[in-house]
């Protein structure tokens, strides 16, 4: 969604210098006579920015809110509300300036309660009378009131509104507009760094001459820790214990920085660990749908440093994911720059066949929109098929967004939407306000009634009775497979050449067999063997109808005398303790846990490659051989390397198929035709045998899942648990950094930081750090899981007295910018042409011919003072939106990436903090153009910023004589400020500076 604009470029830019600026005042100035601000244009885009310092608290009321919702929320959030009602009073004295002076005060329009009296007062899109806005897609409607509500003229304009309006010609014209979400959400991992990079800013700002505390957010963040749980211990009944234990000895100077900042920024709730998933959490607590802020409603968006953020879209709130560098942006107040989407209409029609899981659904709607490309778009479902899904279903579907590829995939807000806010606790009051609200601002999607037509970009239409069972894998999300082919796939897999579909095993190895001794007990593993079966991740667990129809398999499969090898690695970690209610009032979960799948934490495990070490006697079995073992899991990433190191075929699946997987042992079969396994009556039983009935789901579910659950599981959800409340965190504006941390380290971003802004860095003689090919993912970048012995992080930590043991994850020590240096492009599985065909995390030193880790030919280049770039195929940094995937680069010196394409948010990172990202021209890439690597690199950019447009030609020439143009991926005028500033957050730091 972010790329190149081409008209309205200068406003932009005249935008984000005035917003940033206005961030530092302090003074409630009137929108009628604002301090002129700085143009960023040909001549004068890098001056200071203290000419518009007093215009920032101007007309946006989403800046007021407090994190207390009306539907039961606990007493720790009204005092985080209180924390911050210095900065909320301001915004409230300011709004009662805006409501007179607001360009469109003509549509403020008071909302009636039915019973008499009113909820508050509201932009009207009807009070417009433009007959535009009813054949526009509800997710741009919410783009448009925000673009309304938001209008000052400087950081927002009535351009932007225009534009919006007409979305049917604009959307395909790359036009930029002004978006600013209601809220910003993180989990730990991405969250981390975010406060790090906050906290040092303060230290930077005060370095400057200026106050710390105006680092601050300025929107309400919530901060989920989540992402830290790892599967230490699994199939006792102690195992969520134990982890969380271990978990908490693990972390406990990162979870003492979180609760320092929980105190030192204002507007922050931090949600302990132990409490579930964020994404879940978001869906069933935290999401609005819409704010009733003292008075004034507008709709819920967020944006979240997690791409799996868009689950909330199922909800009906507009939400993606961004990098950590953007959150910070828009958590200290600047709108983002983002370009006008278009929005595929995605029809469904029908009911799901029996057997049929929302799995299922959304591994066929990811394959259908990778192919159709959706890239850079908002996807919109709707049709009759609507009804038939409920929210937790639409909630699976939105969740995967990142998977195919856009930015969102929304559900509009209907009845079946009101019903699940009652499910999940929210007051009858609350969903009262929230369905007037909506109906009033047309916004609310009536199937009783005739349907208005609405415009889309494309159409896409999908019968949902033509969906069958399916899995997804070896190694991407998108790739999936019905599941009466799956035997058939996985022998081809093992044929093909090595690659995404291929692992090339010779015909005379496919039937080895590694027969190795279990407890004192034989046992064999041969390719294809289920190591680690697991149910997790936030697309599934939110899920009552696939949990419950995973713990019904458990129990007919018990009942038949079926039981789980005891060396496969089972694991049931639930994305709230919501699960953990409803399947213990079904009597279920007793089943569960006969099988291996006891609950083993709250929060992401697997999917995120926190599946921890398998049983050493399964994974020496494995080490030295070239046996292909399998995980199994419902969650939304399967990349090689992610999982588990030992596991190189990793299948998405729902979590009745994870069950029957994990009692099969193996994915080579076919579940028509061949048996899971022999009951104790000696009969062979199958998949269909243990498959439960669509209606006896159904009929659990109703019984099982209950509001009172979500009430009582979320009323204390912020009081955290003993080891959590024993923390002890300073209480300081400024934090006091301990050199010897090995998990929270002062980044060197800002360190010796000048006034002035450095203006454009040239790239001359680069070398050529990698040389990769197509889909080199974040995960490959910088991984998140476990940290090898051999690699120089882990040296680094030897080096400092940290045993093998207490590594932790990549993802835990994001914290620390020295480790994170030393774990960027560490995947074990990352493919490097410079190679010559060897895996691993290591590259050629091209000035002396040298096989290295990456981070010492970099650090060697680094000292020589020898520039560096990277070649890369298509979909270059897709995946996670990691913010480290772009600062581990920079920290290594590399200066520009040269593509065929780049995944959304990753190009966003690396604009933001400054490397150059440059795409090949259609039809060329460095093997069409005859580049090994070995050669060396100029980009010739012009030297001054004024002179550089977004999206220009640049030429790249060589050493060896070969020239070659690209195009500049800095896709707006915003992305070359922060360049010139060597990236967003220099950028911020001296505009707060300025005053």
């Amino acid at each position: 969604m972010y790329r190149r604009a081409t008209s309205g470029v200068r406003s932009a830019s005249t935008r984000l210098s005035s917003s940033l600026t206005k961030i530092a005042s302090t003074e409630t100035a009137s929108v009628s006579a604002p301090s002129a601000p700085l143009l960023l244009n040909q001549t004068n885009r890098s001056k200071s920015f203290s000419s518009a310092l007093r215009s920032f608290r101007v007309c946006s009321a989403s800046t007021r809110w407090s994190h207390g919702v009306s539907w039961g929320s606990p007493a720790s959030l009204r005092a985080q509300s209180r924390n911050s009602a210095p900065v909320m009073e301001k915004f409230e004295r300011k709004y009662a300036t805006m409501a007179s002076e607001h360009a469109f005060k003509d549509i403020l329009t008071s909302l009636p309660k039915p019973g008499g009296g009113e909820y508050g007062n509201y932009y009207s899109l009807p009070a417009l009378n433009d007959p535009r806005v009813d054949k526009l897609p509800f997710s741009v409607r919410i783009l448009l009131e925000s673009a309304i509500r938001n209008c000052d003229n400087y950081q927002v304009t009535k351009d932007d509104v225009e534009k919006i309006l007409d979305w049917e010609n604009t959307s395909t014209k790359q036009v930029e507009i002004a978006f600013k979400p209601a809220r910003v959400i993180l989990q730990d991992f991405t969250g981390v760094p975010v406060l790090v990079d906050l906290a040092s800013m303060r230290d930077a700002v005060k370095n400057l001459g200026s106050d710390p505390s105006k680092i601050n957010p300025l929107v309400p963040v919530d901060l989920v820790v989540d992402h830290s749980i790892q599967v230490d211990f699994a199939r006792s009944e102690d195992a969520a214990q134990k982890n969380l234990e271990l978990e908490f000895k693990r972390n406990k100077e990162r979870f003492t920085f979180l609760k320092w900042g929980s105190t030192a920024f204002q507007n922050m709730l931090v949600v302990p660990p132990g409490s579930g998933i964020v994404h879940q959490v978001n869906l069933e607590y935290l999401g609005r749908v819409v704010f009733n802020s003292n008075g004034f409603l507008y709709p819920d968006s967020v944006v979240g440093t997690d791409s799996h953020t868009t689950m909330i879209d199922g909800l009906g709130v507009a939400g993606w994911g961004v990098g950590g560098i953007e959150a910070e942006a828009a958590m200290l107040g600047q709108p983002m720059s983002m370009v006008l989407p278009g929005v595929v209409g995605f029809k469904l029609d029908g009911k799901l066949k029996e057997g049929v899981t929302a799995t299922d659904l959304v591994l066929t709607v990811t394959q259908i929109l990778r192919k159709h490309g959706v890239v850079g778009k908002f996807v919109e479902f709707y049709g009759e098929g609507m009804s038939e899904l409920s929210l937790a279903d639409r909630a699976t579907i939105a969740n995967m967004s990142p998977e195919y590829g856009a930015t969102m995939g929304f559900f509009p807000v209907d009845h079946v939407t009101l019903e699940y806010l009652k499910l999940t606790g929210r007051s009858d009051e609350t969903v009262s306000m929230i369905e007037s609200y909506l109906r009033a601002n047309n916004m609310f999607v009536d199937y009783n009634e005739p349907q208005q037509e609405r415009a889309y970009t494309s159409y896409l239409q999908l019968d949902l009775g033509h969906v069958e069972p399916c899995i997804s894998g070896p190694k991407r999300p998108h790739d999936r497979v019905p599941l009466k082919d799956m035997k058939a796939d996985w022998h081809a897999c093992l044929d093909n050449p090595v690659g995404f579909k291929g692992f090339a095993v010779p015909k005379e190895k496919q039937e080895e067999v590694v027969k190795f001794s279990y407890n004192g007990q034989p046992a064999e593993i041969k390719h294809g063997s289920v190591v680690i079966a697991a149910i997790t991740s936030c697309t599934n667990t939110s899920n009552p109808s696939v949990m419950i129809g995973a713990a019904l398999v458990a129990k007919k499969a018990s009942d038949l005398g079926l039981e789980v090898k005891p060396w496969v690695k089972t694991s049931l970690a639930p994305g709230s303790r919501v699960v953990e209610k409803y399947l213990d009032r079904s009597g279920l979960r007793e089943y569960l846990t006969k099988q291996g799948f006891e609950i083993v934490g709250y929060g992401c495990t697997t999917c995120i490659g926190n599946s921890g070490n398998l049983d050493p006697e399964v994974a020496s079995a494995i080490e030295g051989t070239d046996i292909i073992p399998a995980a199994v899991l419902s969650g939304n990433r399967n990349f090689e390397g992610r999982v588990h190191p030992q596991t190189r075929a990793n299948y998405l699946a729902s979590p009745p198929l994870v069950v029957a997987y994990a009692l099969a042992g193996t994915v080579d079969i076919d579940f028509e035709k061949e048996p899971i396994g022999t009951g104790r009556d000696g009969k062979s039983v199958y998949l269909r045998d243990v498959w439960p009935s669509n209606e006896e789901v159904a009929q659990v579910v109703q019984y099982s899942v209950l509001p009172s659950m979500f009430k009582s599981s979320y009323e204390t959800i912020t009081e955290g648990n003993p080891l959590w409340n024993e923390l002890s965190a300073p209480s300081s504006t400024l934090y006091s950094w301990d050199p010897n941390s090995t998990y929270i380290h002062e980044p060197p971003y800002f360190k010796n930081m000048t006034a002035n802004p450095p203006g454009p860095r040239q790239v001359k003689d680069a070398y050529c750090l990698l040389n990769f090919g197509d889909s080199v993912t974040t995960d490959h970048i910088s991984p998140a899981g476990n940290i090898q012995k051999t690699s120089p992080a882990a040296k680094f930590l030897m080096d400092r007295g940290v045993i093998p043991e207490d590594f932790n994850s990549y993802g835990s020590r994001r914290g620390n910018d020295e480790v994170m240096a030393r774990g960027t492009f560490a995947n074990i599985r990352i493919v490097n042409k410079l190679l010559k065909g060897e895996v691993g995390p290591k590259t050629v030193h091209i000035p002396t011919g040298e096989k290295l880790s990456v981070f010492d030919a970099a650090s060697k280049y680094k000292t020589a003072e020898q520039d560096t770039i990277i070649l890369a195929g298509a979909e270059y940094g897709s995946g996670s939106s990691r913010d480290w995937a772009a600062k581990g680069p920079l920290l290594l010196g590399v200066k520009a990436v040269i593509a065929k394409s780049f995944e959304r948010i990753h190009r966003s990172n690396l604009a933001g903090m400054g490397i150059i990202p440059l795409c090949f021209k259609a039809g060329e890439d460095a093997e069409t153009l005859g580049l090994t690597g070995h050669e060396r690199y100029t980009v010739h950019l012009p030297t001054k910023v004024s002179d550089i447009r977004p999206g220009q030609d640049v030429t790249v020439t060589t050493d060896s004589g070969k020239s070659f143009v690209c195009t500049l991926r800095f896709d707006t005028e915003v992305e070359l400020a922060y360049y010139d500033h060597g990236g967003i957050l220099p950028y911020v730091i001296r505009s707060l500076s300025a005053k």
